[in-house]
Formats: structure tokens, C-alpha cells, sequence
């Protein structure tokens, strides 16, 4: 008698696509052989990739909104086991969306992905933990979280090249906002007047032509306002660039422990980006070696490959 093939893990990550990290582990998942879809409320402009949107965004009516999400609620039940949040955010209300879940025996994880939590009090996060698992992006984002598992984003180093900074005399700054009041944009600025060396903001570009502007660069400057990196600092760092940014000395201290490495970014506030940028400026050998200690840290820490491991090793502990 022949044995019924064991049929895949069906996934459903919804319902945003916040910075294209669902998207992207969507299709990591899949080529796992993961029967994984990513279902979101609207495209977003910037990252509009998805299998299924319900075209409700968030400024339509209520009624017609929550008719659409109940609808794909109802229809996704029945072909998914686990049902991977996002951003805070589930598809139908929360009160309701976890006890449905439980009673209907499928799992859940809800993925925060920085602004979320950020600054929010343990009471208006406790509805994360209705949720089987929580996921974090580092090791700075758990202090608002501190169940949650560690699952730094990913990016699929394989179609990433690395190209090292050049050694033009007057090195080009890379920053890209996605908001100049979150990043110290204005600091940025100020910072970089007086160097030698040229600025380039990178700003409502899409995706893939903000990266070319990624690769032009010899030094990329993140932020300096939140404690840590983001995928932006990711693929700079894929690209083998040189990353300034303001870290937490804690996370730091546990990212390193967990990861054996050290985190070659270099830390800097809105008063030290000045003298942080200084000899990264005037140094080109300093700007490569840093370059390829970046690279070295993103293969380790944020391959895609890996990433995928420890979220299918999450779903099967669920």
C-alpha cells in the first residue's frame, strides 16, 4: 500500500508588506517547498509585491474594509496551518482573530518589525502574546518584547554583489530616509558639511533603483535616532559598504554573543557623526576593510538562507 505524500506546511503571511520583508520571506519560504502566499490589505507603493491584495487600505470605509478581510479571512482558514502577522496588525480584529484561530487548531506568529513597538508600553503590545510565538528583529527590539524569538530580517545574498568602496579623494555619503524626522536626517546634513566629501540622499525611489544608488556608494550613514539598523543598513552592508548608525551598547553586546562576531557597523550620535565620518572619509583602505567585515557579518547573520531556517524551525516548535 502506498503511503499519502506528506503534504507541505501551508503559510499565510499577511496583511502588509512593511519594507518587502514578508515578500521576501514569502518567497524564501516557497522555494522550501513551503505552500506560503502573502495576502495584504493594499499594495504599498514602494513595495508593492503580494499574491492577494483585498484593496481595502486603511482610509476606506469601515464596513466595506472589514467585509473584505472577513471574506479572505473565511477563504484562507481552511488552506492555512500557520498564519503569520505582521506590523501589529492581523486581518480581522485581534479580540476576535486569536480565539478564532485556537478554536480552529491553527497556529500563529506575529512578526513586529520596529515602529510597531517601539516606545509602546508592555500593556498596549500584551495583545501580541494571544499569538503562539512573537518574533523580534534584533536583539534592541526585544527589550519592548522580551518572549519574543530573535530573527534578524533577511536578504538574499546570492543576487547581492558585493562592490567595495571605491577610492575616489572625495568619498560619496549615502543616506536614505524613509523619514527625515525618524533617521536625524537633518543632522546628517550638517555632519557631512565641511567634509570632504559628497551627500546623496536616496529618497521615494523604488526599490530597485534606490539600490543602484546603494552600490555608488563608499560610506552609508542609517540613522541616529534609534538604537539600531535597518534593512537599509542590510543590503549596504550586503553591497560590502562601510555602515555609520546609532547602535544601543547592549544590543550590540548581545548580537555579538549570539551571532560570534563582531557588529562591524560603526556607532555614532547626532553630536560624534562628525568625527565618526572623519577618517572613514579620509581613509579608502579603512572604507574597504570595513566593507568586507560587512559583508562577512551580513552572510552570517542576515543570509536568507539561514533566516528561512530559523523560521521553519519556529513554525515546526509551534
Amino acid at each position: 500500500m502506498h503511503s499519502r505524500p506528506e503534504r507541505p506546511l501551508r503559510v499565510t503571511l499577511c496583511p502588509v508588506n512593511t519594507a518587502g520583508v514578508p515578500w521576501t520571506n514569502a518567497q524564501a519560504l516557497r522555494r522550501r517547498g513551503v505552500d506560503a502566499r502573502l495576502v495584504v490589505f493594499e499594495r504599498y507603493r514602494l513595495h508593492p509585491e503580494a499574491d492577494w491584495s483585498l484593496d481595502a487600505p486603511s482610509n476606506s470605509l469601515l464596513l466595506g474594509r472589514q467585509a473584505k478581510q472577513w471574506w479572505a479571512f473565511a477563504r484562507l482558514l481552511p488552506r492555512t496551518d500557520v498564519f503569520h502577522f505582521h506590523f501589529g496588525l492581523t486581518l480581522v480584529p485581534k479580540r476576535l482573530q486569536f480565539p478564532l484561530l485556537r478554536a480552529a487548531r491553527k497556529k500563529s506568529v506575529m512578526h513586529y518589525l520596529g515602529s510597531d513597538i517601539r516606545g509602546k508600553t508592555p500593556e498596549q503590545l500584551a495583545y501580541g502574546r494571544h499569538a503562539d510565538a512573537e518574533i523580534v528583529g534584533s536583539y534592541d527590539a526585544i527589550r519592548w518584547v522580551p518572549d519574543a524569538e530573535v530573527i534578524p530580517p533577511g536578504v538574499d545574498l546570492g543576487r547581492i554583489e558585493a562592490t567595495p568602496p571605491s577610492d575616489r579623494r572625495r568619498p560619496l555619503i549615502v543616506h536614505a530616509p524613509s523619514s527625515r524626522r525618524r533617521k536625524g536626517s537633518e543632522h546628517v546634513i550638517a555632519a557631512v558639511e565641511g567634509l570632504d566629501a559628497d551627500l546623496e540622499l536616496v529618497e521615494g525611489l523604488h526599490h530597485a533603483e534606490a539600490f543602484e544608488r546603494y552600490r555608488a556608494a563608499d560610506i552609508v550613514v542609517d540613522q541616529l535616532n534609534a538604537g539600531w539598523y535597518g534593512l537599509f543598513a542590510i543590503e549596504a552592508m550586503a553591497l560590502g559598504k562601510p555602515v555609520v548608525t546609532f547602535l544601543h551598547d547592549e544590543a550590540v553586546r548581545r548580537t555579538e554573543e549570539a551571532f560570534g562576531l563582531r557588529v562591524p557597523i560603526v556607532s555614532a550620535t547626532a553630536a560624534t557623526l562628525r568625527e565618526a565620518l572623519r577618517p572613514l572619509v579620509a581613509d579608502a583602505a579603512r572604507r574597504r576593510e570595513l566593507g568586507a567585515a560587512s559583508r562577512a557579518y551580513a552572510e552570517r547573520v542576515h543570509d536568507l538562507d539561514k533566516v528561512t531556517d530559523r523560521l521553519l524551525d519556529l513554525y515546526r516548535r509551534l
